[in-house]
This record gives structure tokens, sequence and C-alpha cells, in this order.
């Protein structure tokens, strides 16, 4: 039993330090056909086994054969277009065919090689060929270029650095923010806090307007108006202290959602907004050397 137990707990382990060694991607990302010299925006799609691109008219160079296998090896031409519209004809070898079912029943494509990937960092992988015009997007990526090399990740976070410039609507302010993966909250400088019907037990006054100025590290000052949410017990180095907590717009500006903050005199500290977990949480990778 302690034997078995050991082997999965190794397996696990070996699992997820494979993981680790492959960088993150999420459901779509701008792409390059180096071949075509265009830029796609590219459906990252698990469930293809093989990348595939819009392409139409297209022509088996010499003649086609009856049967679609009988043209492999035969050089081929093709229109490609992507979202924007640009357009490019390229000539590829046909390497083979793949046939393909879907809601709309079976389908034989041709496949070609070609290099495809980051823009600069393009590598060559089998596409097959397809009419997506009726698509949204116009090149899909499938298994046979993420394998070994990626995860692909849905919720579609994105890369934070140890600091940003974060934007609080309620503010009309941008903060030169400290983001922090230690803290569970996020914290706003806050002082001359003023609470409607203000209650000398904290708890009592949940639910209440409160009335705050913040200030962001360049000195520009706003007065904000918003109601406490709840407290928060706040430990650390100093010891412990009660914060009131508020939900606010925080986020890069023009991408800001609502989360809860606490309040607190930040005035002696280098960051006036500081970035906590319940903000990251579902929506950022935060990568410390950027």
């Amino acid at each position: 039993m302690l034997k078995r137990v050991g082997l999965c707990l190794l397996i696990l382990s070996t699992s997820v330090s494979a993981a680790s060694d492959k960088a993150v991607i999420g459901s779509t990302a701008k792409m390059s056909v180096a071949h075509a010299d265009l830029s796609y925006v590219a459906r990252i799609d698990t469930g293809a086994g093989n990348t595939s691109l819009h392409a139409f008219d297209i022509k088996v160079e010499g003649g086609s054969a009856k049967r679609m296998k009988d043209n492999v090896g035969k050089m081929v031409s093709f229109t490609t277009e992507n979202n924007a519209g640009e357009q490019k004809r390229l000539t590829a070898k046909i390497v083979k065919t793949s046939t393909v079912s879907n809601s709309q029943g079976r389908e034989t494509r041709y496949m070609v090689d070609l290099d495809v990937g980051f823009k600069g960092k393009e590598r060559t992988v089998r596409v097959n060929l397809r009419d997506r015009s009726h698509m949204d997007y116009k090149l899909l990526i499938g298994r046979n270029w993420l394998k070994d090399r990626y995860v692909v990740d849905v919720s579609e976070k994105k890369l934070i650095g140890p600091t940003a410039s974060i934007s609080i609507v309620e503010s009309g302010l941008k903060f030169k923010t400290r983001i922090d993966t230690g803290a569970v909250e996020n914290s706003l400088h806050a002082y001359d806090m003023k609470i409607d019907n203000e209650d000398p037990d904290m708890e009592k006054n949940i639910g209440k307007v409160i009335h705050f100025t913040t200030e962001n590290e360049k000195g520009e000052s706003h007065v904000v108006k918003s109601r406490i949410v709840e407290t928060s017990l706040i430990r650390n180095a100093q010891g412990s202290e009660i914060r009131y907590m508020v939900e606010l717009n925080v986020g890069e500006p023009g991408q800001e959602y609502k989360v809860k903050v606490n309040l607190r005199d930040r005035s002696k500290m280098s960051y006036k907004l500081l970035i906590g977990r319940n903000w990251l949480q579902g929506h950022y990778i935060v990568d410390v050397s950027l």
C-alpha cells in the first residue's frame, strides 16, 4: 500500500514538474505564418489534432489527380487571408492528406508544412488547408503545435510584473502599484476618513457610507465616497489592526473590475496602493522578472 502511494506521489510530482517546464498559452493568441508574413488572431484548440489555416482558390500545380491522396508530393498554390482582410498567395508541397470529421460530415484536406508561431519565433508544423471564411478565426492551432511545449489556460490570465500602473475608477487616479502575492487583500492609502452616523464599534459601521481622501505617489488626491462592506483583521510585523473594506473598481486603465479594498494610512509607504491575491486570482500570473 505504501509503495503504491509513493508511486502515485512520484507520478504526480513528475507530472507537475513536466507541466511547469511548459509555457502557458490562452484560448486565443496573436500568431504569425512566416511564409505569408501575415499575423492572425488564432484560436487555440486542444480538441483539434492538427493546425488549420484559412485557404481558398486551392490549385494543384501540374493538374490535380482524381484522388486527393495521389497529389501528395506535388506543389499546391492557395490564397490565405487574415482577420484584417490582408491576403497572400502561397505555394507549398503537399505532404499528406487529412480526413476530418465534424458536425458537417467528413472531408479530406491537403496538408503542408508551414512556419507558424509567435512573431519571430515561428516553427515548422503540419497545417491542413480549408476555407475558413465563415469562421471567426482564420488560423486554428491544434495539438500538433502545442504538444510538449505549451499548456492551455482557458481563463486567459494575463502576465503582470512586480509593479504596475493601476487605476481606481472612483478616484480618477492612477497609482504606481506594488503587486504583492503575499497579501490576501488589496490595500489603498486613505486618510481623513469620515463615516455617516459613525458608531464607536467598527462592526456596527458595516453598510454605512464612508468618505475618505486618497492620494497617489505624485501627490494627486481625490475624495472618494463608498460603502463599508466589511471589516478585516490584518496581522503584520507591527501587530494586528482592524480596517474597513470597501468595493472599488480597480485595474489596469480601461480594464478595471470591482474588488474589495482595505483602507489604511500608507503615507509612509512607497506604494500608496498594494494589490493582493483577491485582485490577482483568476485574472493574472505574476512574473517578477518583468
